[in-house]
């Protein structure tokens, strides 16, 4: 599931809890800066081998808008 493997990037780039990531948390809950978003897009781009516009990734503003948007990629 999509879901579950952007959750796990997440704890990952941006040093979570794994409990504090909802499919309604935004970046923002979850203390996300403009250079942990970028990293956070770059790290997504490598697992799922997409190129994310910058466009694209400005609207990304929360778990679900990168999940819908990597399933629509797929």
């Amino acid at each position: 599931m999509v879901f579950d493997r952007v959750k796990e990037i997440i704890v990952d780039e941006l040093g979570v809890d794994e409990a504090a990531v909802s499919i309604e948390s935004t970046l923002e809950d979850l203390g996300a800066d403009s250079l942990d978003a970028v990293e956070l897009i770059m790290a997504l781009e490598e697992e799922y081998d997409l190129e994310i516009a910058e466009e694209d990734a400005k609207s990304m503003k929360s778990v679900k808008n990168i999940v819908e948007y990597i399933e629509s990629h797929q």
